[in-house]
């Protein structure tokens, strides 16, 4: 029955947009650093209207917020190893905040006035929890007794983060892999 009404077109314009807005902010963040970037910056770069970004997103931190939650797409799937699994994943959390605008992307993605509902903290908690808690789940179907998702968190995760926002010397691929080998021997 046609209604005349077009159809939503999964991954069509809107998706576009949002591409072309993502792929403006982390160009914008590694050129210039997270405070120099704009909604007309954005917008211009990524060939849309302002209004596009203000009627999306409402605030920059909303719009950074999205562009992280939306990287973690690109994190690695489980390979069946626990080390290995939880070695990729704490490597990957790593890169991702290491590189240009990564602690702006996180600051955004957890600040107080991004949209209430996805309540940041939270969001960005759950996201990181994910994505480990696949590599223990994985371990535990092996039969393996993996760690549990509590530990994983303060022993890796927590650190990862620290040492990133706060610059420590060291913070390296050989830091990440250490954390896990700590977790593992107990």
């Amino acid at each position: 029955m046609d209604t005349g009404i077009p159809a939503r077109r999964p991954g069509g314009r809107s998706s576009r947009i949002r591409a072309a807005v993502h792929d403006a902010v982390v160009a914008l963040v590694a050129e210039h650093g997270a405070d120099q970037v704009t909604f007309p910056a954005v917008a211009r770069r990524a060939g849309v209207n302002p209004s596009t970004l203000y009627r999306r997103w409402g605030t920059l931190a909303a719009l950074m917020a999205d562009v992280a939650e939306d990287r973690t797409a690109a994190a690695p799937e489980p390979v069946g190893h626990l080390r290995t699994d939880l070695e990729n994943q704490a490597v990957w959390t790593l890169a991702e905040l290491s590189r240009p605008g990564g602690v702006a992307f996180f600051r955004a993605e957890v600040a107080s006035d991004v949209d209430e509902r996805r309540a940041g903290l939270r969001e960005c908690l759950r996201r990181v929890s994910v994505r480990f808690q696949a590599a223990l789940d994985a371990a535990r179907e092996r039969g393996e007794e993996p760690p549990s998702l509590e530990q994983v968190l303060d022993r890796v995760v927590a650190p990862l983060y620290f040492h990133v926002v706060f610059s420590l010397p060291d913070t390296d691929e050989t830091y990440a892999r250490s954390l896990v080998t700590a977790l593992l021997a107990g």
